[in-house]
């Protein structure tokens, strides 16, 4: 099955299932970059919490044959550096980190775009850390976005923690809302746990919206676990219009609890001077769990009062 508008012969069929838009494996990146256009949309560099050179990366993803886009913490200059490497395909982006502590993926087609975004809605906001939340809450970011031609991603909008927009800190009413704003979720996160990119698959579908995957790398050894591909040329514009035009798939699998522990141990020399900030964020998201917990109890028990007041009143003489 291939997206609407596009002809088979240009793009001929590759021996995996691509009328399925999300599949958990390892991507055979071979096969898939002699078909299609295929990009790890999500990828850290040492601009923020990142430990490797831009250089570095570049030099990866041309062994991968496949583009990435530097989507640092609050930060543009990996994207920037990115872009004078002229033979990968680039997508310029940012993941900036909302008043609320949840995160926002942002796109462009152009690097001047990008940097246009950055310079007048962005740096204006910013704390005293890369990996500080900016002032700007959710809306405000997705708003801004749009008047500078963004492509809004919610990253990992399941996970563990208050990074994604799907966590208790937000009411159902504003995670309905915030997730109608956004052009596409992240459906596979290579740095998220299985059972999580589950929930965020079911999301993407019953939204019925964009769906990218990324492998959220923060080294070398992740880049690739998880990518997002597409038929359509090897340039910013044109993938970032499959995506907006939900003619995008995913592929990918989690990267390993021993890899992910080796990765998580290397960022937290950029999380030390940004301590007082994520303990707020941590007893704020801690709160806000219990107090949901509590009233998924209360209401289960309700409920059963409620059944059970229903059945006595049915049973007749």
């Amino acid at each position: 099955m291939f997206p609407r508008a596009v002809k088979s012969e240009d793009f001929p069929a590759p021996d995996i299932e691509d009328n399925h838009r999300v599949l958990f494996r390892k991507p055979n990146m071979e096969e898939l970059t002699r078909h299609y256009t295929v990009v790890d949309l999500h990828f850290h560099s040492r601009h923020s919490d990142g430990i490797n050179s831009i250089d570095a990366i570049a030099k990866r993803a041309r062994r991968l044959g496949i583009g990435i886009a530097i989507t640092d913490h609050n930060a543009i200059g990996g994207a920037v550096e990115m872009a004078r490497h002229t033979d990968i395909l680039s997508i310029p982006g940012i993941e900036i980190t909302a008043r609320e502590g949840a995160h926002i993926l942002v796109y462009f087609s152009a690097i001047d775009e990008l940097i246009g975004f950055y310079e007048s809605e962005v740096a204006p906001w910013l704390g005293k850390n890369v990996m500080t939340s900016c002032a700007m809450s959710m809306e405000s970011i997705v708003s801004s976005a749009r008047g500078h031609n963004g492509v809004v991603v919610f990253p990992h909008p399941h996970c563990a923690a208050y990074t994604g927009v799907c966590n208790p800190i937000f009411s159902r009413k504003r995670q309905r809302s915030l997730l109608g704003m956004a052009d596409a979720v992240e459906v596979i996160n290579g740095g998220n746990v299985h059972r999580w990119n589950l929930k965020s698959s079911v999301l993407g579908f019953n939204m019925n919206t964009g769906l990218t995957a990324g492998s959220d790398g923060h080294n070398l050894f992740q880049m690739g676990a998880a990518v997002t591909y597409a038929a359509c040329g090897k340039d910013p514009a044109a993938f970032l219009s499959a995506l907006r035009e939900k003619r995008t798939w995913t592929i990918g699998k989690e990267v390993g609890f021993f890899r992910k522990v080796t990765s998580n141990s290397l960022k937290i020399r950029t999380n030390i001077n940004n301590a007082t900030d994520l303990f707020s964020k941590n007893v704020r998201y801690g709160y806000a769990v219990i107090h949901n917990r509590s009233r998924r109890i209360r209401e289960g028990v309700h409920g059963h009062l409620d059944n059970r007041r229903r059945n006595v009143g049915n049973i007749g003489f």
